[in-house]
């Protein structure tokens, strides 16, 4: 009998019914739905083909509820993009703006009061890094350490830097009590940094009648690799995010990390 389980991400590719049928009879056991992309309204239609196909083949294909978590982004360009080179300045902004070579805003409003001079800002999956020079007011001032364009919505990561944004944003509360409603059977916790991320998790999913939901850790970053053990404690298994964790730690350790990790 096959002990490992498989776990796919339903989507563009794979929501059509036909396409999802073939992927269970092929092995599939997880149906994983990405709350960072999509409105509810296209999550459930995606829940409710699953319970279609699970119920025609008579297989036990559980849903996983994947969290966006507290991500941080870029806001909008002018233009939709720019692109830097090593040693051009630029800023990022609390402030509400539109984006342009000189700068662009940032979703998170206190960022410019918890970073340093001397932090790292990485966009885009860590292909632009940025070092912080100077802190004035809103404004986070910078210069290019590793060049590139920087489009519209890009991921932010600041590696080694713990900052306060509360973990269960609004957005995954709402999620979450989505996932309830529809029965979902795993959640699956983004950028989980300690232990007080998901007992906050586990609170607000008891309390909303969700207490027999599994809860899955995904480690993404330094904090969640340095506080594996108190984490573990908290939920019924991980999952090891390889690409955002790609930004802090060099491709060539991700190997050793993972196995680090799940032994």
């Amino acid at each position: 009998m096959r002990k490992t389980k498989i776990v796919c991400t339903i989507g563009p590719s794979s929501e059509k019914e036909d396409i999802f049928e073939q992927l269970c009879l092929a092995g599939l056991n997880v149906a994983r739905l990405n709350f960072s992309h999509g409105s509810h309204e296209e999550h459930q239609k995606k829940i409710d083909m699953i319970k279609r196909v699970r119920e025609k083949l008579k297989l036990p294909i559980a849903i996983m509820l994947d969290t966006k978590g507290p991500e941080f982004r870029l806001g909008l360009f002018e233009n939709g993009s720019i692109e830097k080179k090593e040693g051009d300045k630029f800023i990022f902004t609390t402030d509400k703006i539109t984006g342009n070579e000189q700068r662009v805003s940032v979703s998170y409003e206190n960022l410019a009061k918890e970073l340093e001079v001397g932090d790292v800002i990485l966009v885009n999956n860590g292909l632009s890094k940025f070092r912080v020079t100077n802190i004035n007011g809103n404004d986070i001032e910078t210069v290019t350490e590793v060049g590139g364009v920087i489009s519209n919505r890009k991921s932010l990561a600041f590696p080694d830097k713990m900052l306060k944004q509360v973990y269960l944003s609004e957005q995954d509360k709402a999620d979450i009590l989505f996932g309830i409603k529809n029965g979902v059977d795993f959640i699956a916790c983004s950028f989980v940094s300690r232990k007080q991320d998901l007992v906050d998790v586990k609170n607000f999913i008891n309390s909303n009648g969700g207490a027999d939901l599994e809860i899955i850790a995904k480690i993404e970053n330094n904090f969640g690799i340095d506080n594996i053990e108190e984490i573990c404690s908290e939920c019924s298994g991980i999952m090891i995010g390889r690409g955002d964790m790609g930004e802090e730690i060099p491709f060539e350790k991700l190997p050793a990390v993972q196995k680090l990790l799940i032994t």
